[in-house]
């Protein structure tokens, strides 16, 4: 029977969704820093592990969505894509900053705003960093027919674009 969400909308109680719901939590829950970091511990290729761990890497995300929107990475958006408040944002920027990962740089547009850029350094770890998540999802489907795994990442990239519609997160990109 449906249910009804608090916004007065109708909310299915339909296998499927209860499913892609436990599903979803456990993604989540294998993509915390501590199961990361276990992960990358036991990995012969994986010498960074201390890195996976840092919160400046998720800064490093948030730099790579706002370049895949098009825009200018800043404090901002760095708030804003990991739904943390201003303060928070600026000492994980400094933090990775203090890392060697990124640097500020003036703003073309607007020489009050400093726009994060990755250094050699962020550049060198994010690669890393794709490098070690794209090997644990290509392990996870390794049993996968190409034609699941195709399917697989269109559905997933359409979820999560629907997804950050209705929660205004935006900025994500599953393939990246």
């Amino acid at each position: 029977m449906p249910r009804k969400h608090p916004s007065g909308e109708q909310v299915p109680d339909d296998e499927d969704v209860k499913a892609v719901e436990r599903a979803m939590v456990a993604i989540r829950r294998s993509q915390t820093r501590r199961a990361l970091t276990r992960l990358a511990e036991g990995r012969d290729d994986a010498d960074r592990g201390d890195a996976v761990s840092s919160p400046a890497v998720d800064v490093l995300d948030a730099i790579e969505a706002a370049e895949q929107a098009g825009t200018p990475a800043t404090v901002s958006s760095v708030a804003a894509t990991l739904n943390v408040d201003q303060p928070r944002a600026s000492k994980l920027v400094a933090a990775a900053v203090e890392a060697g990962l990124v640097r500020r740089e003036a703003d073309q547009a607007d020489g009050r705003r400093a726009s994060l850029v990755r250094t050699e350094q962020g550049n060198a770890l994010f690669e890393e960093l794709h490098r070690f998540r794209r090997s644990i999802f290509a392990m996870a489907m390794s049993d996968w027919t190409d034609a699941e795994r195709a399917a697989f990442a269109r559905l997933l990239t359409r979820f999560v674009e629907s997804l950050a519609g209705i929660t205004g997160r935006g900025g994500s990109n599953p393939q990246g």
